[in-house]
C-alpha cells in the first residue's frame, strides 16, 4: 500500500477496532480491584488466563503504550470533549494506561524494577509518553509515573558499565549486553535529556552490534567460557525499531545517516518476499516483534530530515504490515465467546498469513501478537496523519 493509499484508508477506525478488540478480550481489573487494569496474557474463547498464568511485564509495558497510542488519537479526533475510543461510558485510553500502570506494580510484587532491564526501559519509556499524553490533555501526570522513572533510571545506570566495551546488560546476571536492552535504554536517556548517555550507547551499538554488510544490528555479545567475546549474530525486527527511535531522537547528521540506511536495510532485509510486508517472529515474546518495529518506522516516515525516499520506504512498511494485518484479521464468533465480545477481532500472528489459519476458533490467543497488530495499526495511523492525501509527484 502507498502512502497516498494510506491517507485515504480510516485508519483512525481501523486502530480504535483493535483497541476495542484487545480491550475487551484481554483486559481486566487484577483481583476485582477498584482502579488497576491488566492484559490477560492468553484468551480462549470464554476464558481468559488468570493470575497462575506467566507474568510478562514487558508485555504489559507495551499494552500501556498502545494505549498511550489511542489516547493521542483521541486528543486528535476533534470532538469536544474528546471522544473515547471505547464510549463514553468507559474510561479514557489515558485512564486506562494509568491503571495498567498501577496494575504492573501490584502484580510485581508491589515494585516496578525486574531482573530484566529491557522490561524496565519500555516501562519507563511508556511512563513519559503516558505522563506527555497527559500533560498534552491539561491533566496533570501522575508523581507515581515520576517515581516510577527516577526508580528504573537508577537500574538503566547500574546496568551500563564499561564491561565488554559499554552497553547495556539484559539482566540482573550481568552476563550478557544486548541490543534489545542497550537500545530503549538510549532511546529513555534521549528522551529525559541525557543526551551524552544515549549516544556513547549508540556508539557502542554501532562499533560492536552493527552488521554493516547487512545493514542490520545483531543481538548481542557475552564472555565466552574461554575468556573472549562471543557475539550473538541472530537478527530480530524489533531490535532495529528502538535503535531507530535514538537516532532520530538525538539526530545529527552521523545519526539521520544511519537511521536512513537502517530503513532501507529493514525492506531488503526484513519483509515477506514479494511486498512491503514485514516479516513476523511468532508466538511468545516474539508475537511483540513487528509491532515494535512498525512503531518506530512511523516516526521515521514523519521526520523530515530525513530523506524523502527514506521516508516514502518508512511509511509503505508501515501502511502494507497493518493492511496485512487488517486483511488477514478474523472477527470473532457467538459461538466461541459471550455476546460483549462478539464482532470483535482476532489477528494473525504473522501478517502475510490469515488469522483463520494461525489462531483458528478454540485456539488460544496470546495478548503479545493482538498488540503486535494493533501497534501497527496505530503506526499506519501516524503515518497517514503525516502523509498528504496527494503528495507532489515523483520527478
Amino acid at each position: 500500500m502507498s502512502p497516498s493509499d494510506s491517507a485515504l484508508t480510516d485508519w483512525h477506525a481501523r486502530a480504535n477496532h483493535a483497541a476495542q478488540s484487545v480491550t475487551a478480550l484481554f483486559g481486566r481489573k487484577l483481583l476485582f480491584l477498584p482502579g488497576t487494569h491488566l492484559g490477560a496474557v492468553q484468551w480462549r474463547g470464554r476464558r481468559a488466563a488468570g493470575l497462575l498464568a506467566p507474568w510478562h511485564y514487558w508485555w504489559q509495558a507495551h499494552y500501556v503504550d498502545c494505549l498511550v497510542d489511542t489516547g493521542r488519537r483521541e486528543l486528535g479526533n476533534g470532538a469536544t470533549p474528546p471522544a473515547r475510543f471505547n464510549g463514553p461510558h468507559h474510561p479514557s485510553a489515558g485512564h486506562l494506561a494509568s491503571r495498567l500502570v498501577t496494575g504492573i506494580r501490584l502484580r510485581n510484587a508491589l515494585t516496578y524494577v525486574n531482573n530484566y532491564y529491557d522490561d524496565m526501559a519500555w516501562l519507563a519509556l511508556a511512563t513519559l509518553r503516558l505522563d506527555r499524553l497527559a500533560e498534552d490533555a491539561w491533566r496533570p501526570g501522575r508523581r507515581r509515573n515520576a517515581a516510577v522513572r527516577t526508580s528504573l533510571s537508577r537500574q538503566f545506570d547500574a546496568a551500563c558499565t564499561s564491561d565488554l566495551g559499554g552497553g547495556t546488560f539484559w539482566s540482573k546476571k550481568r552476563d550478557f549486553k544486548n541490543t534489545p536492552a542497550t537500545a530503549p535504554v538510549a532511546l529513555f536517556y534521549a528522551r529525559t535529556g541525557q543526551r551524552t548517555k544515549a549516544q556513547a550507547l549508540l556508539d557502542w551499538l554501532d562499533a560492536t552490534l552493527f552488521d554493516a554488510g547487512h545493514g542490520l544490528y545483531l543481538d548481542g555479545v557475552r564472555v565466552d567460557p574461554s575468556g573472549g567475546v562471543l557475539v550473538e549474530r541472530a537478527v530480530y525486527t524489533y531490535n532495529q525499531g528502538p535503535v531507530l527511535g535514538a537516532l532520530l531522537e538525538l539526530g545529527g547528521g552521523a545519526n539521520l545517516a544511519r537511521a536512513a540506511t537502517l530503513v532501507e536495510a529493514v525492506e531488503t532485509q526484513l519483509t515477506v518476499p514479494g511486498g512491503s510486508v514485514l516479516r513476523c517472529e511468532g508466538t511468545g515474546d516474539g508475537g511483540l516483534f513487528t509491532g515494535i518495529l512498525c512503531r518506530y518506522l512511523a516516526l521515521a516516515a514523519a521526520d523530515v530530515r530525513l530523506p524523502e525516499a527514506t521516508r516514502a520506504t518508512a511509511a509503505r512498511l508501515v501502511t502494507g504490515t497493518a493492511a496485512a494485518f487488517w486483511s488477514g484479521r478474523r472477527e470473532v464468533g457467538p459461538a466461541e465467546a459471550r455476546s460483549a465480545f462478539v464482532g470483535g477481532s482476532i489477528f494473525s500472528l504473522h501478517a502475510a498469513l490469515p488469522a483463520a489459519e494461525t489462531y483458528p476458533p478454540g485456539t488460544a490467543v496470546e495478548l503479545a501478537t493482538q498488540l503486535q497488530a494493533w501497534m501497527a495499526l496505530e503506526a499506519a495511523a501516524v503515518v497517514a496523519a503525516a502523509v498528504p492525501a496527494n503528495p507532489p509527484a515523483a520527478p
